[in-house]
């Protein structure tokens, strides 16, 4: 539907299919930690959940989706997913487990390496992909992921509002709820896009997500946490 309303070509709604097809940000944690540092756990717990089954889910819903109109290679996908997603975080988990003295020594250095990595990892995409975001369907493509995420931050809002109503810190559990439901692991969906598809306007969505994702939760993260003071 969006893509015969704005007029776009086959691989920008295959981008931007692809994605809403992904897990949720890590960058929501963050998110949650700043405003909410409560519910940091439950943010976590949900992260890991989308980011795990993501392995299947992302690939089978791109087939579903993408499949009729662009070739997917779901056994690939789900090689890449484990590749880029689950075994850093499995390494981690080991690290920390076994060799609790070396995850200790370099806990330190986390937090300012996580700065500048998150930095790169939201300006790098935006910056290699720069041509194709100038094409001539450059607005509408940010029209509409800038749609999507905004949507999605207010869906998760307004449903966890209804559905947790008599909870007495529905507020907390609803600005949790709206960044992991608006926040987009949108570096995989790129990593995905560079991957499987050699059309280069599939990257042109995610590459504009990782950006306006960041914006987006961030400037909420701000308006949150000054009524939260």
């Amino acid at each position: 539907m969006v893509m015969t309303l704005f007029g776009l070509p086959t691989p920008l709604g295959a981008g931007i299919m692809l994605t809403s097809c992904v897990s949720g940000a890590q960058l929501s944690n963050y998110a949650t930690f700043l405003t909410d540092p409560t519910m940091a756990p439950l943010s976590i717990v949900m992260t890991s959940i989308s980011t795990a089954t993501a392995v299947f889910v992302t690939p089978l819903l791109s087939l579903l989706l993408i499949g009729k109109r662009l070739p997917v290679d779901v056994k690939g996908m789900v090689s890449n997913i484990l590749q880029i997603v689950i075994s850093p975080v499995a390494a981690g988990l080991l690290l920390n487990r076994f060799l609790p003295r070396i995850s200790g020594a370099i806990k330190p250095f986390l937090l300012p390496l996580s700065v500048l990595v998150t930095s790169l990892c939201v300006g790098a995409p935006l910056a290699i992909n720069i041509n194709s975001v100038l094409s001539p369907f450059g607005l509408s493509v940010l029209l509409l992921v800038t749609s999507f995420h905004l949507s999605a931050f207010i869906v998760g809002y307004a449903f966890t509002g209804v559905a947790f109503r008599i909870e007495p810190e529905v507020k907390p559990l609803q600005r949790t709820l709206s960044c992991e439901t608006g926040m987009q692991s949108s570096l995989l969906a790129l990593a995905l896009a560079n991957k499987f598809f050699q059309d280069p306007l599939v990257r042109v969505p995610p590459a504009i997500s990782v950006v306006i994702m960041s914006l987006m939760g961030f400037s909420l993260v701000m308006i949150w946490a000054k009524k939260t003071v």
